[in-house]
């Protein structure tokens, strides 16, 4: 069926409870179901490189799931059982999808983020206690191997390395080449080192071990990762499940084919595409091993789309700013839907994207801490740019006052929090500590509401605006940076007393990082040593702050502690106002306020003749609204 709002939601429910619902409890079991149903449809394409016509990796169902089978198989081979962990740290490929679901099968399976340095590797594979680690074999232009040699010669837990050679999917004259001139890899480590296809091989297609058939935790998604160890969160069987039903209910069937260019270590590509695949039978494409990112993918993405007759784009803010630069060069009339997702949107990139493509991009919100899938703009009702849209079925948003606990009044801001099939109460985070603070409780004092560290309000029509964080995560292009590593970095510099980093606006990325900093008294620095310093000091490029300043003082609160919404106020001011500059618009930032409804607002006032559409045409691509400052003193007075 479609999805067109609330009234949908609600006849879904009407049916019967969520754990009434006649579903197989288990990966195992979706899968086997839908390898029944249609066995010969295509289950995953992959291909190594961007052009349109290079080779590519397709399996059926009945393929997938024998391969399944044999990873399966495999781990339970190596000493994997259902409590035990199976870590990836890969690029796309078949095999990781293999792996994702072998592992879950088997134990519980552990998608690790290749960017992160080996320290930060080494120290999830302990905190998981993996026996298992599939990566890559050394590749050219690629680190992964080095990288996972150098974690698990600091992760003693690891008994085996299954290692995955990309060189399978060259063919001519590369497939000579790469042997010559493969990257060797002088780390040594304690665990036995095997080849996944010959290991692969020898397991058998069908499950040598009885499907638990019961719930249990499958998954383990760490968040965050620039400073420090990053959290871990439990995903069961019933939140996996739960998005895959949801996406082949409202969605997805196996007459379609969604193009994934998003990393499967990441929720967005594992949890809610990859579960929607394996729910429905639609065929998913990844291309090329870096997605997005990888060489050409953006200059052949329209005729990708052609190649495949995809009907799902998946897609984030940044790639669909990026593909805007492209000219539509291919049919891309098999194209029914985008689905939008790890960060706010611009409302004028949603514009254009929709004139350039002929379709509509749904808005999505998702968190690992759910399992991701919470709510979207309806596709079969009304949607409202810039908006969250409405929950899904089974799920429940509520907005709660921090200060009181209490729901908010319509069009109050308050914390999104969510109780769903996916929300674990109390269970969350593998680290018990961790999670007495991220709940809610509900009537009988169980903790059941997740506290999502957004802010937002819900409108009359029930839709739900996402307008701030109350974390402090910079979200850049829908990859999550603790600005305590950047804010550690620029306090070592002899010359700095204290660092705030925060998220300023990004025409492109959504916001990138931005610094400022209060000197020791005395001291001597500029702007630029310091912006250096931040560059030698910060590991992950990614975090890099693009702007340094030095202030007098930084704004803080009576505790002592950095006031960051004055800090954000600033960012927008200059931000905004070197668009407006830069777009010859007689018009400024006079100040940004905070808004009830819709957060923090820049006020912008007129310094000569200037129409509204000027201003949107400097200013459209920022997520953060403005309006004009006379309205508001009109207003106020």
């Amino acid at each position: 069926m479609g999805f067109a709002g609330p009234a949908d939601s609600a006849a879904i429910e009407a049916e019967g409870p969520w754990d009434d619902r006649d579903l197989p409890r288990t990966t195992w079991g979706i899968l086997g179901r839908t390898a029944a149903r249609v066995p010969n449809r295509p289950a995953v394409s992959f291909q190594l490189l961007s052009d349109p016509k290079a080779s590519a990796e397709t399996l059926t169902w009945a393929q997938l799931q024998d391969r399944v089978a044999q990873a399966a198989n495999l781990f339970r081979s190596l000493g994997v059982g259902e409590g035990d962990v199976v870590a990836y740290l890969l690029p796309n490929c078949t095999e990781v999808v293999t792996t994702y679901l072998g592992g879950q099968v088997a134990g519980i399976v552990n998608p690790i983020n290749p960017l992160l340095d080996a320290e930060q590797i080494a120290g999830i594979l302990r905190e998981t206690n993996a026996k298992v680690l599939v990566t890559l074999r050394a590749f050219p232009k690629s680190e992964v191997a080095q990288k996972a040699a150098a974690a698990v010669a600091l992760a003693p837990n690891i008994q085996t390395v299954l290692e995955v050679d990309l060189l399978r999917y060259l063919t001519g004259v590369k497939r000579l080449i790469v042997p010559l001139i493969r990257p060797k890899n002088p780390v040594r480590h304690q665990a036995q080192v095997l080849d996944f296809h010959k290991e692969m091989s020898r397991q058998p297609k069908a499950l040598q071990f009885q499907d638990g058939g019961r719930d249990r935790v499958a998954a383990y998604f760490h968040t965050g990762g620039t400073t420090g160890l990053p959290k871990l969160a439990q995903h069961r069987y019933r939140g996996l499940i739960y998005n895959g039903w949801v996406a082949n209910k409202l969605l997805f069937t196996e007459n379609d084919t969604m193009i994934c260019p998003l990393p499967m270590f990441h929720v967005f590509a594992a949890v809610v595409c990859m579960g929607a695949s394996i729910a429905s039978g639609a065929h998913i494409v990844l291309p090329t091993p870096q997605g997005y990112r990888g060489e050409g993918v953006f200059d052949n993405f329209w005729k990708l789309i052609e190649r495949y007759r995809v009907t799902f784009l998946i897609t984030v803010p940044t790639a669909i700013s990026a593909l805007m630069q492209r000219p539509v060069n291919a049919d891309i009339s098999s194209l029914q839907l985008a689905f939008c997702g790890s960060a706010p949107l611009p409302v004028e990139l949603y514009r254009r994207f929709e004139a350039a493509a002929g379709v509509t991009i749904c808005e999505g919100y998702g968190l690992t801490e759910a399992t991701c899938l919470v709510s979207i703009n309806p596709p079969q009702g009304e949607k409202k740019i810039g908006s969250i849209g409405v929950p899904f079925p089974y799920t429940r948003v509520r907005i709660i006052d921090p200060h009181t606990q209490m729901d908010c009044e319509t069009d109050v801001v308050g914390e999104i929090c969510v109780a769903s099939p996916g929300v674990w109460g109390g269970h969350t985070y593998t680290e018990t500590d961790k999670n007495g603070a991220l709940f809610y409780p509900d009537e009988e004092g169980t903790p059941t509401w997740l506290r999502t560290g957004d802010l937002g309000r819900r409108d009359p029509d029930g839709y739900v605006w996402i307008t701030g964080r109350a974390k402090d995560i910079i979200i850049r292009g829908g990859h999550n940076i603790d600005p305590a590593e950047i804010e550690e970095a620029l306090c070592g510099h002899p010359a700095v007393a204290i660092a705030g980093a925060i998220g300023q606006p990004d025409a492109h990325a959504g916001e990138v990082p931005c610094a400022y900093v209060e000197l020791i008294q005395g001291a001597a620095v500029t702007e630029a040593e310091l912006l250096e310093h931040a560059r030698a000091h910060v590991r992950e490029r990614a975090a890099i702050p693009k702007h340094v300043e030095i202030l007098p003082e930084l704004p803080k609160t009576a505790v002592g502690k950095i006031f960051k919404p004055d800090l954000r106020k600033r960012a927008i001011q200059r931000v905004y106002n070197e668009a407006l500059a830069g777009a010859d618009v007689a018009a400024e930032v006079a100040e940004v306020v905070e808004d009830r409804r819709l957060g923090l607002v820049a006020q912008v006032r007129r310094t000569g003749t200037v129409a509204d559409e000027e201003v949107v045409r400097a200013l459209g691509a920022y997520t953060r609204p403005w309006a004009w400052a006379e309205e508001r003193r009109a207003a106020a007075e």
